[in-house]
């Protein structure tokens, strides 16, 4: 079970600081823009599409009580041995939005697509949540699915 801690914890550690090292970037007032992506800083004060915004400085504290709860889950339930490098994948790029809104009042937000449709302004931290989510979903389908055929 150490060993999963360690995943956990390292692949937690190394997206948070990934995360926030691109974010310095455009903090520092670093922009590019294209006929398809901007990019450039916005703080996002909601959730995904700005959800929850009126929420305010409540809205951070929420979401750290969401994460605690979480991982008491998936210790509770020894999610952790099957999922480590998932998780701290998720729980980083977790902890990097959240600690954006501590620092900075909102998530920092960058990317921007705007060929063919606008889309909502996203970060990394963003997108490896997608990723991860995606990466324990599979592995649960596939999982079950190979328990079901013995």
């Amino acid at each position: 079970m150490i060993r999963q801690w360690i995943i956990f914890i390292l692949a937690m550690a190394g997206i948070y600081i990934v995360d926030q090292n691109i974010k310095a970037i455009f903090l520092s007032g670093w922009r590019w823009e294209s006929r398809c992506i901007t990019l450039s800083l916005v703080f996002n004060k909601g959730v995904a599409f700005s959800m929850f915004a009126a929420l305010g400085p409540w809205l951070k504290w929420i979401q750290l009580t969401l994460l605690a709860g979480v991982l008491g889950y998936i210790v509770h339930g020894r999610y952790l041995a099957r999922y480590s490098l998932p998780l701290g994948i998720l729980f980083g790029a977790g902890l990097s939005n959240i600690a954006d809104r501590f620092m900075h009042g909102g998530v920092v937000d960058y990317v921007h697509w705007h060929c063919g449709f606008d889309f909502a302004v996203f970060n990394f931290a963003d997108v490896m949540i997608d990723f991860a989510v995606g990466w324990i979903l599979i592995e649960s389908y596939f999982k079950g699915a190979i328990k079901k055929s013995h």
